[in-house]
């Protein structure tokens, strides 16, 4: 009976010190998402910064979105689509939604690529994002059979590894 209990305890210990570190982080994470819609661009980059560099995928997503609309950075499609990238693989499905229209739309990349942006679109759909169905439903028609068989391979690849219960 000591064994379990102290087991528990230990858990219990365990989990109430990731409850102080995490809030803590949350709090911070909220603090620069509130100084980016105060338009203090600088300062909540700043602060995303040090989330983005621990792998935090809504941070890298947040930073995106600034190089995208050029919020307190200059307007840069290929590190706004890079950032996104790496959010994404982390199945942050505001992030695919972000790439799945660079994809469809071709900006800061050679061409479009209707396979990729149904691929991104369909990941954030899973993921949870009401707004990549919507964008699904708008780009499917203009997918051939082929391209559409393509896309559902890659988003098969994919899904398993990244939402692995959905």
């Amino acid at each position: 009976m000591y064994r379990v209990h102290k087991a528990y305890m230990d858990c219990t210990y365990t989990c109430l010190a990731l409850l102080f570190w995490v809030l803590p982080a949350q709090a911070d994470m909220e603090h620069a998402r509130n100084l980016m819609e105060a338009g203090q661009f600088a300062e909540a980059r700043a602060a995303f910064e040090v989330y983005a560099r621990s792998g935090n995928a809504d941070a890298e997503e947040l930073i995106g979105v600034m190089y995208a609309m050029g919020l307190g950075v200059a307007r840069d499609d290929e590190r706004a689509f890079d950032w996104y990238l790496r959010a994404s693989m982390k199945g942050h499905p505001g992030a695919q939604s972000g790439l799945g229209w660079y994809y469809e739309v071709g900006r800061g990349l050679p061409a479009p690529d209707m396979v990729r942006a149904y691929l991104w679109y369909a990941l954030s759909a899973i993921g949870g994002d009401p707004d990549a169905v919507d964008s699904l439903e708008e780009i499917t028609p203009r997918l051939t059979a082929d391209e559409r068989a393509r896309a559902e391979v890659l988003v098969d690849d994919y899904k398993v590894w990244m939402y692995p219960f959905r």
